[in-house]
This record gives C-alpha cells, sequence and structure tokens, in this order.
C-alpha cells in the first residue's frame, strides 16, 4: 500500500484518489480553499443558484464509469442527470438563428438546414462523419493513454488515409472552410476552439472531435446545477475513507535523488509522501512547489506554450422570462477574427463586439420561482496580469465598466435586460486565478495553438519519480470529460498497491 497525497480537491484530484482507493492506496487530499471541486463552483443567493464553471456535461460516460468502480451506487443514483432539449440557441450578426436539439448529428444537421437553407444539413453531416472517424482512430492512443513525446502516435502514422484523415498539419479554421460553403457554420465550428481556451486559426482540425461528442452522446446537465458533480465525487471520495483536509496549501513537494520524499504545508507540517498527485495548474507545480533537476526540462517545455484565455462572467438575477431562450445561447459577433486577435495579440484588451455566451437553465432548483431566471454570461476574456497577452482587472472601474459594456452589447443584439436585472456579481480573470489557482484565471491552463500543443501540454507523469499530474492543465487537457480521463490514466499509471 503506497502512501498518496493528492494536492488539490478539484475533479481530477478526486477523481483520482477515488480510482486510487480502490486499488487499496492510502490517500489524502490537501485542498488550499475552504471547498471542493475546483473550478465547478457555484454561487447561491436569495434563491437564485448559479454554475460559476462548467455549464455542460458532455460524455457523461467517463463518470458513470467512475462510480461503478469506486462505489455501490452508481452516478445516475447519486445526481440527477438530465438532456437538455432543446441544446443550444445560436444567434449570428446578421440576424439569423439557429435552435439546435442537445443530441443526435443527423437531427442537429436538419435543423441548421432548415435555419440557414442552402447546403448547410448536408455539409454539417459530411464533417461530423470525418469528426467520427478521427474520435475512433484518436480517443484510445491520445484522450486515454498517456501521451508523452510523437514516438506514442507512431501507430497512428502507419495508414496514410488515417493521417489526412486527422491532418495535424490542419487548423480547425481551414478544415471549416474546407467543408463549409456557409461562414456562418465556420463561426459554429470556431466557437468549439474556444472549448480549450485557444485560437481556432491555430488550433488543431482533431478538434472537430468536440463537436462530434457533444452531439453524439449529447448535452446534460444535473439538477440543481453541473456542480452537484463535484458534491456527488465528494461524497464518494468520503464514502472510501479519503482523508480531505480543506484550508491546507502545499508550499513545496520535498524530492531527494530524483524521486518524491514528502509534502510541506503553508502551517509547516511535513506528509510522508511514496507518490503525490497533483491537481495543480503544472505551471505551479514546475514553477513553484517543486525543485529538482529531473523537472526542469518539463518545465522548459512548458514554458514554450500559450496559455489559453480565460472568462469574464456575470451573474445575473433576472426578473421574469425571456421569450426564445434556451438552457445554452451564444450570440456571435460580426468578426469572430478581431475577437481572438484581443484574445492572443500582442496588445491584448478586453474584446469590444465579443461573443456572449448565456447559460439559464429551466431548472426549478435554480431560482427562487418559475417567473425569475438565473443567468451565467460568459465572455472570452484575457488572463489577469501586466504581461503579454494579460489585462490588469484589478485596477479600479475596470470590471464594472466591462460588465455595463457586456450587457449594452447584448442589448444591441436584442435582449435588453436594463429593467429586469435584480442584481448582478461580476467575476473576472483575478477572481478565477484567485479562487482556484490557475495562473492568470486561464481556464484551461495551455491552449490548443500549434500543431505541437498536445506535446508542450504537460504529461501525466512527471520526469520526477512518484510525482503525477491530474486534471485541466495536463494531458489531455481541460473540461469535465477530459479531467476524468486524465484521472483514469494517473490510476493506471499508479497501479495496484
Amino acid at each position: 500500500m503506497a502512501n498518496v497525497v493528492v494536492i488539490g480537491a478539484g475533479m481530477g484530484g478526486m477523481a483520482a484518489a477515488a480510482r486510487l482507493s480502490v486499488k487499496g492506496h492510502e490517500v489524502t487530499i490537501l485542498e488550499q480553499g475552504g471547498t471542493h471541486g475546483g473550478k465547478l463552483g457555484s454561487f447561491r443567493r436569495d434563491g437564485f443558484v448559479f454554475d460559476t464553471g462548467p455549464s455542460l456535461l458532455t460524455l457523461p460516460a467517463v463518470y458513470r464509469d467512475l462510480f461503478i468502480k469506486t462505489g455501490r451506487r452508481e452516478l445516475d443514483e447519486v445526481v440527477d442527470l438530465r438532456p437538455v432539449e432543446p441544446g443550444f440557441g445560436y444567434r449570428w450578426a446578421d440576424g439569423s438563428e439557429a435552435v439546435l436539439p442537445g443530441c443526435g448529428v443527423g437531427a442537429i444537421a436538419s435543423a441548421l438546414g432548415d435555419a440557414l437553407g442552402g447546403s448547410a444539413a448536408d455539409d454539417w453531416r459530411a464533417l461530423l462523419r470525418r469528426a467520427g472517424e478521427v474520435w475512433r482512430l484518436t480517443r484510445r492512443p491520445v484522450l486515454e493513454s498517456p501521451l508523452t513525446s510523437y514516438r506514442d502516435l507512431l501507430p497512428l502514422a502507419r495508414n496514410p488515409g488515417d493521417i489526412r484523415l486527422v491532418a495535424p498539419w490542419q487548423t480547425l479554421r481551414a478544415a471549416g472552410r474546407g467543408a463549409f460553403r456557409d461562414p456562418r457554420l465556420v463561426t459554429l465550428l470556431d466557437r468549439y476552439a474556444t472549448y480549450t481556451g485557444s485560437d481556432p486559426r491555430k488550433a488543431p482540425a482533431a478538434l472537430i472531435t468536440v463537436p462530434y461528442v457533444e452531439q453524439t452522446f449529447g448535452a446534460w446537465h444535473l439538477g440543481g446545477g453541473v456542480r452537484m458533480l463535484a458534491d456527488a465525487l465528494h461524497e464518494r471520495c468520503l464514502e472510501r475513507g479519503i482523508d480531505i483536509r480543506l484550508h491546507t496549501p502545499v508550499t513545496r513537494i520535498e524530492t531527494d535523488a530524483g524521486r518524491v520524499r514528502a509534502v510541506h504545508t503553508a502551517a509547516g507540517d511535513r506528509l510522508d509522501a511514496d507518490i503525490v498527485v497533483a491537481n495543480v495548474d503544472a505551471s505551479a507545480v514546475y514553477g513553484r512547489l517543486v525543485d529538482d533537476p529531473a523537472a526542469r526540462p518539463a518545465a522548459k517545455s512548458l514554458a514554450k506554450a500559450t496559455p489559453s484565455f480565460s472568462g469574464f462572467v456575470l451573474l445575473l438575477a433576472v426578473r421574469g422570462r425571456t421569450p426564445g431562450l434556451q438552457h445554452h445561447n451564444v450570440w456571435f459577433p460580426a468578426d469572430y477574427d478581431a475577437e481572438f486577435d484581443a484574445l492572443f495579440g500582442r496588445d491584448a484588451r478586453p474584446v469590444d463586439d465579443p461573443t456572449i455566451y448565456v447559460c439559464a437553465p429551466d431548472d426549478d432548483l435554480m431560482r427562487p420561482d418559475a417567473d425569475h431566471e438565473s443567468w451565467f454570461v460568459l465572455v472570452n476574456a484575457p488572463r489577469q496580469g501586466d504581461g503579454r497577452g494579460c489585462v490588469d482587472w484589478r485596477a479600479p472601474g475596470v470590471a464594472e465598466k466591462y460588465a455595463d459594456h457586456v450587457l449594452a452589447v447584448l442589448a444591441r443584439r436584442g435582449v435588453d435586460l436594463t429593467d429586469r436585472v435584480l442584481w448582478r456579481v461580476v467575476r473576472t480573470p483575478a477572481d478565477l486565478a484567485d479562487e482556484a489557482g490557475a495562473p492568470g484565471g486561464a481556464i484551461y491552463g495551455t491552449s490548443s495553438n500549434g500543431t505541437r500543443a498536445a506535446f508542450l501540454r504537460p504529461a501525466n507523469q512527471s520526469p520526477v519519480g512518484g510525482l503525477y499530474l491530474v486534471g485541466g492543465s495536463s494531458h489531455p487537457g481541460g473540461g469535465l470529460p477530459l479531467v476524468g480521463m486524465s484521472a483514469e490514466i494517473v490510476a493506471n499509471l499508479i497501479g495496484r498497491a
């Protein structure tokens, strides 16, 4: 039996802890904050409830597998898992709009055809067929397995047809332009790069698997909010006897001769550790927590990666019901490229004409009564800081001024909430950095920008013996499904006691 210390009670840390406890290890989780769940947070006030992190669950099979293998009660027994129908409402700058089902590639393609006309339905089906083949080729060797170098993907190179299908040299934007005759579909596909905090002009075409997964396996909500998944996983860890210590920041991972020996806390405690699983941002692991020669090459590789962008959030308590509002809503700008220039350019700045995403669940557990709505409003935003690609969101007046601007943009796009907002809470990249320990508030750690991005993302098995990385800043990436996959990879790497 190994003595395992998990740093961070985020979804990756708790999932890895639960899986490792089944394998016979003694597991302790140290969490710097006052609650579990990491970025999967919530906010409650006056009967209004908001998810403050992920507002959508896709590929629930990842968490169904986790709960099946770690206890008696399955996922659907411990949370109220609900399919979202309809799934999404999209509005483009030219005034066109489409309401799409939450599941079913064919049904979604038909809805796009009905809304946009022309060849939209056939073109979307064709791209999603390709996406399904890419998913089949890459799921096991890329997403469900450790990835340390190009050599890990050599099996994919044996068939030239597979290489052409995946097209590692192609960007997501190029894939869209090659597949679609309607520029609105290119914009729709571009949005899926933002699921990894990336620029579609630089992110790989393989991200076509993101809409494939979403539309094949469905869009899901949890009664009471997606945060309920974190609560259920926390309860599972407690059931397994895992020691979870809140308000316990870790200051150092002690190593000796290239192997972990202990973890030190801010309170001055030293916990012996045979194995350390770090569910904190990889840049904090290699930049602050561990100082060992074996870790330096990994730190240098990470420094070459482009950080993901962050998010600017408004939590709005809204009076009355909004006609035509769906569970998930997106208003696109006239110039999507200008948004990515603002996020990734040398002179980063809040986006003047941003894409606006609104999650407004039709869930009685998330509002005081049926005549009110809880709006989670998200706008892509530069990270917190004073360097390249950053904005000082802490500067006086910056956050409130931009909040007013976002609501004004939404009003220009046809949804004026001026007389309906009871109160609002503003959350900036600085808040995300403070609460989740994400450097600069980068939502996904590193972006997927560039053909080498997957190899710049830190591997789950560190060069330091006994040190493993889990969560959105490590392989295979951010988002609830991938974080769950990273936990399974780590547990399998560590193995049984």
